[in-house]
């Protein structure tokens, strides 16, 4: 099982390489570790359009696995991919600093639920609604 600390570029998406258009840019697809998720992407989204270096990239929230962007040169593809890792490691701070806050708030709960729809989440939530009473 991943956590959300582990999320970070692994790499470009293996079926769309980057690609010089027509027009004067060139697509890019890095690939996340795994899928993040939906929150995380939209505060990673956020982040990501503050940056003029990043302000033409995104992350589709419903998918989670990909960053999309592109350059005009190609020599922009380094500096592009440091700055990247930078938001994503900040966003990804701040995301586990929000659930600890959220955390502190509700009482301390240490058990708390970073995404509803993982698998573990989906996991504890049969395991809890189980009920273990006797038939007589």
């Amino acid at each position: 099982m991943h956590g959300i600390s582990d999320i970070c570029i692994i790499g470009i998406d293996a079926t769309r390489p980057p690609y010089i258009r027509k027009q004067p840019y060139i697509d890019i697809y890095f690939e996340l570790s795994h899928q993040a998720p939906v929150d995380w992407c939209n505060d990673l989204n956020s982040l990501l359009v503050l940056n003029p270096i990043t302000n033409n990239t995104k992350v589709i929230a419903q998918d989670g696995l990909f960053i999309e962007t592109w350059v005009r040169d190609p020599e922009e593809i380094a500096t592009l991919l440091e700055q990247l890792k930078e938001t994503v490691t900040e966003c990804t701070r701040q995301y586990i600093e929000r659930i600890k806050i959220a955390a502190q708030q509700s009482g301390g709960n240490d058990d708390i639920q970073i995404d509803e729809s993982s698998p573990q989440a989906i996991l504890n939530k049969i395991v809890a609604s189980l009920d273990f009473t006797r038939i007589d």
